[in-house]
C-alpha cells in the first residue's frame, strides 16, 4: 500500500499573494476606514444610550457625553444610571397605545406583505407563465411613475379607508423591488429539473410551491419578512396622512408630538422617586423614547443576520 503523503501547499498562492506590499496596504486601508465607520454609527448610538439612562438634570446641564451621569446628593454629577426616563415612557397612556398599534401594523403588514408578495414572485418566475413578461413590464411600470399624493388620498377616500386599520396595510402591499428580489431567488435556486421531478409524481403546482419552493427559500423570506417589517415599525407619513383618530396612531407618530412638538402630559414629568414633577425630564424622556421605539428591531436583527449573505448573493454566480 502506497504511503499518504503529505499534501504540501505550492509555493506561491493565495499564501504568497497575502503577504505582498500591495495587499497589505489594502487591508490596512479597508481596515482603518471599516474603523472610522463604526466609529460613526457607533458614537451616536453610545450617546443615545448615556443620555436614555442619565438623570434629568445631567442632560438638561448637558453634563453627558459618553457615560451616564447622575446628579448626587452634593450636587455634583458623577457616574451613574437613571431610569426615569423609561419610568416616564412606560407611564404615558399614548406611547403604550401606539406601541400596540405599531405592533398590530408591523405583524399583519408583514404577513400581507409576504404573502401577496410570494404568491406574485413565484408564477413570475416560471419559464412556462404565458405572458409573464408583459407583466413584468406593467410591475416595473409601477417603480418609475405613480399617480402622486392627492390621487392617493382621493382613491384610500372613496375606498373608505380614511381612519381605520386598513390604510396602513392595504396601500403597498406590494413592493415590486422585493417582488423581483423574490423572483430572482426562485429563479436561480429551485432547478427545472426538480418541477419536472415533482409533476412527474403528481405534484400540483400549488403543493410544489408550499411543500418544495417556500422551505428552499427560508434565505430570501427571513431577509424580505425584516425590510418588510421594519418599514412598518418605521412608518410614518401614511398615518400622517390617512389617520386622525388618535386611538389609531402608530408610535411614531407619537414619537414625532414628543420629539417635535413637545407635546407632552404633566405625568409624565413627574418624578419616579419623588412625584413632583420635574420639567428637566422631557430631555431624557426624548432619548428614552427613540430606544423603546428601536429596541424591538434591534432584537430582532441577530436572528435573520447569517441570511443576508445569502440575500446579498442573488443571482451573483451563474452555474
Amino acid at each position: 500500500m502506497a504511503r499518504a503523503e503529505k499534501v504540501r501547499e505550492p509555493e506561491g498562492g493565495l499564501a504568497k499573494i497575502a503577504s505582498t506590499g500591495k495587499d497589505k496596504t489594502f487591508y490596512a486601508i479597508n481596515s482603518t476606514v471599516l474603523v472610522l465607520i463604526l466609529l460613526i454609527i457607533a458614537l451616536p448610538l453610545l450617546y443615545l444610550f448615556c443620555n436614555a439612562f442619565s438623570g434629568s438634570d445631567a442632560v438638561a446641564a448637558g453634563k453627558v457625553t459618553f457615560w451616564p451621569q447622575v446628579r448626587g446628593e452634593d450636587g455634583a454629577y458623577h457616574l451613574g444610571v437613571s431610569l426615569d426616563g423609561f419610568i416616564a415612557v412606560f407611564k404615558n397612556d399614548k406611547i403604550l397605545s401606539g406601541y400596540l398599534n405599531t405592533i398590530f401594523y408591523t405583524v399583519f403588514g408583514t404577513i400581507i406583505n409576504m404573502v401577496m408578495t410570494l404568491l406574485a414572485a413565484y408564477p413570475l418566475s416560471r419559464w412556462d407563465l404565458k405572458g409573464r413578461d408583459k407583466i413584468m413590464m406593467l410591475f416595473a411600470f409601477t417603480m418609475i411613475f405613480s399617480g402622486g399624493m392627492i390621487p392617493n388620498y382621493l382613491l384610500i377616500k372613496d375606498l373608505g379607508m380614511l381612519n381605520t386599520r386598513w390604510a396602513l396595510l392595504i396601500p403597498g402591499a406590494v413592493s415590486v423591488y422585493n417582488m423581483v428580489i423574490c423572483r430572482t431567488f426562485f429563479q436561480s435556486t429551485l432547478p427545472r429539473e426538480l418541477l419536472e421531478a415533482a409533476q412527474i409524481d403528481g405534484c400540483s403546482d400549488f403543493r410544489f410551491f408550499l411543500q418544495m419552493a417556500l422551505p428552499l427559500s427560508k434565505a430570501v423570506i427571513a431577509v424580505i419578512g425584516l425590510y418588510y417589517a421594519v418599514a412598518h415599525w418605521n412608518a410614518y407619513f401614511n398615518a400622517f396622512l390617512y389617520i386622525t383618530n388618535q386611538k389609531l396612531y402608530p408610535l411614531q407618530i407619537v414619537l414625532k408630538e414628543i420629539l417635535i412638538s413637545n407635546n407632552v402630559t404633566p405625568d409624565m414629568l413627574e418624578g419616579a422617586n419623588t412625584g413632583a414633577v420635574d420639567f428637566n425630564l422631557i430631555h431624557v424622556l426624548k432619548y428614552a423614547s427613540i430606544i423603546v421605539a428601536c429596541l424591538p428591531i434591534w432584537i430582532i436583527y441577530p436572528f435573520v443576520q447569517k441570511y443576508f449573505v445569502q440575500g446579498v448573493m442573488i443571482g451573483s454566480i451563474k452555474g
